[in-house]
């Protein structure tokens, strides 16, 4: 039975999928609460918002994520990060998923993933959870009602939990599994309740799609002077590092929290919602993302909470450390009513250092920005990843590979051009320790990362003085108002000097191996600008 509002052209029986019970097309917020408590998936918390838990899976799960391997696709994808699943594989996969599926009801929502509409993407989500609907209608962007009577998917996803893959037959690793099929712009994934697959199997398609149309896919947070989309400064990195955290300043208005696109005309959010770590999350540190804990509808994913009062416990990371909220955009005060902004004026890379020694800001060349680009140094946070149980250095080229289809010199050349273009300034900024590697140091403070990065957008830490740093080559500002100077000398704040410089000898000899794979692909302004 359909219900619900949808193109009648464009219904799940006319691509195929037939046989289910009750489908339930683009339902609202209320009504998706109302069915999925009904259904006795998650827990009615305060203010209205819905308390869940994933199982098992409380993060992605990368070395379950497959591209079809097609003909269209076999030159432009980057195999040694994206593995291979044979056409054949995914149509038995497909058969048999859509077989398991016959007699069940599902959600469906039709949305659109882009602000741009000249880049955007229309994307149907078809789920088995009534929840995972309610997520995706928060993290893509909602048509207008009337919009669905015309709307015709261009790709589709279904996800369906309670499906187990055979490795042997379906040609994939377990019994989860993510496949992307570019040909037949179908997305499935299967043996995973982390709602968080469904947001970036979308993003990893635009990181296809949109390169190719000379867009810039970026893993980044955005936001701009208020009044002034003109001065619209960008975040990359990988989770963990603050991206949320710091492109929600009150004093400048919100564009998104992880996923953009540069285009022609400058930069746009492709989504309408944000996805927040919640581990020791503060009212008084960050009031804004707080409070949409308690609003209705919010989704809040794998948190420990009183069952009788519904407080949720923001330190209690026994469920998982990647314990996380989902909200609209509309639910932070500051956020831009059109996602649009400027070409970048800043663009700040976040890194997550667990070794302690990358200062808490550095100015960058632009061949000193693409280096760092394309070695996208940082650590794994705990619960991101299935596995991870505590800070992991690692390199994940353009902050993102997870999501990156194609070679990283593709994104790496675009980034390279459109600051080229538009005369960006580029700035390093890590969130990660001092003092000492994870273990012995501390923590960056939060106040003085969001001092320094006032200080970059705002323009007046151009004027500071700058050294040298001795092992990376990049400008180190020597005072900043609002920071210690010690803290802006890595190490001077580890007391013995010496354990610091065999640390830093490390750490570049990291970078310098890793950067090896790019050389061949890389401009001589680049090359010059590599380390160790």
């Amino acid at each position: 039975m359909t219900n619900g509002r949808v193109n009648p052209s464009h219904r799940l029986e006319d691509q195929g999928i037939a046989g289910l019970g009750n489908v339930y097309y683009n339902f609202l917020e209320p009504a998706l609460v109302e069915v999925a408590l009904k259904r006795g998936e998650g827990t009615l918390g305060k203010g209205g918002s819905f308390l869940v838990t994933t199982g098992k899976h409380t993060g992605r799960s990368p070395k379950d994520k497959f591209v079809v391997r097609t003909a269209s696709v076999e030159d432009s994808i980057w195999w040694e990060n994206n593995k291979p699943m044979a056409p054949a594989a995914f149509d038995q996969l497909h058969a048999d998923m859509i077989a398991h599926m016959k007699g069940g009801d599902y959600f469906v929502q039709d949305l659109y993933a882009g602000a741009d509409p000249e880049h955007r993407l229309d994307v149907r989500v078809v789920t088995e959870l009534a929840w995972h609907g309610l997520f995706i209608r928060h993290l893509l962007r909602r048509p207008e009602r009337a919009e669905l009577d015309t709307f015709v998917p261009e790709f589709t996803i279904i996800n369906c939990p309670s499906f187990k893959a055979d490795p042997e037959r379906h040609g994939c690793r377990s019994e989860t599994v993510i496949a992307l099929n570019f040909d037949k712009k179908v997305i499935l994934i299967g043996g995973t309740a982390y709602a968080g697959e469904n947001k970036k199997s979308v993003f990893t398609l635009l990181n296809y799609i949109l390169p190719g149309k000379g867009v810039m896919a970026m893993h980044c947070s955005a936001n701009h002077a208020i009044g002034r989309p003109e001065d619209t400064a960008v975040f990359f990195g990988l989770s963990g590092t603050g991206k949320t955290t710091l492109s929600a300043d009150p004093s400048r208005t919100l564009i998104g929290d992880d996923e953009h696109g540069w285009s022609e005309k400058g930069t746009f959010n492709f989504e309408g919602g944000c996805y927040a770590k919640t581990i020791s999350l503060s009212r008084e540190a960050e009031p804004e993302i707080y409070a949409t804990t308690e609003k209705f509808a919010t989704v809040i994913e794998n948190m420990v909470f009183d069952a009788e009062t519904k407080d949720l416990d923001f330190e209690d990371s026994s469920l998982t450390a990647n314990m996380r909220c989902a909200y609209p955009l509309d639910y932070i005060s500051n956020a831009s009513a059109t996602a649009l902004g400027g070409h970048p004026k800043n663009i700040v890379m976040l890194t997550c250092d667990a070794f302690g020694v990358l200062p808490p800001i550095a100015r960058l060349t632009p061949a000193q920005a693409m280096y760092h680009f394309l070695s996208g140094f940082t650590s794994k946070v705990a619960g991101t990843e299935r596995g991870v149980t505590e800070p992991e250095p690692t390199f994940s080229t353009c902050f993102g590979a997870p999501f990156m289809p194609r070679r990283p010199e593709v994104y790496g050349k675009l980034l390279q051009e459109k600051i080229a273009g538009h005369g960006a300034t580029c700035w390093l900024v890590n969130t990660g320790w001092t003092g000492g590697a994870y273990g012995k140091g501390s923590r960056m403070p939060i106040k003085a990362t969001r001092a320094l990065l006032s200080a970059a957008l705002d323009g007046s830490l151009a004027k500071a003085e700058f050294r040298k740093d001795p092992n990376f080559g990049f400008e180190v500002p020597v005072k900043v108002a609002g920071v210690a100077d010690i803290l802006l000398d890595p190490r001077r704040t580890w007391g013995d000097g010496e354990a610091y410089d065999a640390q830093a000898k490390k750490l570049v000899a990291m970078f310098a191996e890793n950067f090896a794979q790019y050389v061949p692909f890389i401009d001589a302004d680049v090359k010059a600008a590599a380390i160790g």
